[in-house]
């Protein structure tokens, strides 16, 4: 069974610190979509996790067909605090996306600071490989406020520190970003990552399903783990007929292979129903 893991150019040269930054800074870009999406639905069920629920719950004989799809994954641009949204319909997600946004924001403001070469002119001050700071200037009552490259939302925020955390070149625009920096980035970037998954059930844990194998009537386990495809197990391997892998003795469906296992648990409920 292959297994998707998150990815980032890194080179042999590139020091373990900022390997381990891009890697989590890949993770959580590329989970954000999720997470936004996440912020209007309700908060899900603790299985199955909330990136295979939606095509599970299609397959639901009990669904209404005027019920709403689920929303699709996006990639918002524009930050959640300077956006207006619905209310919101689950808080932990939010709170989540607040925190991890507020964190790489701020963590960007960090290292532009110590490794950003001044601006030399105006083409230079709009040069787009530059990450620009927010600003605020006193007009009175009220304080006209510019968010610099915040604007860009927190999908450009964790691509410009993969760049400076792999020391990507860019002239003479940056400097090589210091060890002791490069830690901080590091630890900030898996910090954000726990966060994201913690929020969309997709750290590591395991759990016993309230329904059996319904090929076989063993019990049925639910396994997820951190940057991993969601995966059941029945522990019958062998003796087990169901359709599906044989690994390490156990008869297993994972990703996309969940809806088959779904639909049989569903015929089996049905089953059980007309036979009552």
């Amino acid at each position: 069974m292959s297994t998707p893991t998150y990815t980032a150019p890194t080179t042999p040269s590139t020091p373990p610190a900022g390997r381990r930054a891009a890697v989590n800074l890949a993770a959580v870009r590329e989970q954000w979509g999720d997470l936004l999406a996440a912020i209007e639905q309700p908060p899900a069920a603790e299985w199955p996790p909330r990136e295979c629920a939606g095509f599970l719950d299609q397959l639901a004989a009990t669904q209404a067909a005027d019920d709403p799809m689920p929303a699709e994954p996006t990639i918002g641009r524009v930050p959640l605090m300077l956006r207006e949204h619905p209310a919101p319909l689950n808080l932990t997600a939010l709170d989540a996306a607040l925190s991890v946004e507020r964190d790489l924001f701020d963590l960007a403001d960090a290292v532009a600071e110590q490794v950003q070469r001044p601006a030399i002119d105006e083409y230079d001050r709009d040069n787009l490989a530059r990450w620009r700071l927010p600003t605020s200037r006193d007009i009175g009552p009220a304080a006209a406020a510019s968010a610099g490259s915040r604007a860009y939302g927190l999908h450009w925020a964790a691509v410009w520190l993969e760049g400076r955390a792999l020391d990507e070149p860019a002239g003479d625009l940056f400097r090589p970003i210091p060890a002791l920096l490069a830690e901080h980035v590091a630890g900030v970037a898996a910090r954000a990552r726990r966060t994201v998954e913690r929020a969309l059930n997709r750290d590591s844990r395991s759990t016993t399903l309230d329904y059996p194998c319904p090929w076989c009537g063993g019990p049925l386990t639910g396994v997820t783990q951190a940057g991993d495809v969601p995966a059941v197990f029945c522990p019958r391997g062998e003796q087990c007929p169901a359709p599906a892998v044989l690994d390490r003795r156990r008869r297993v469906w994972q990703g996309a292979e969940l809806v088959d296992l779904w639909a049989g648990v569903m015929a089996a409920r049905k089953r059980a129903e007309e036979q009552a």
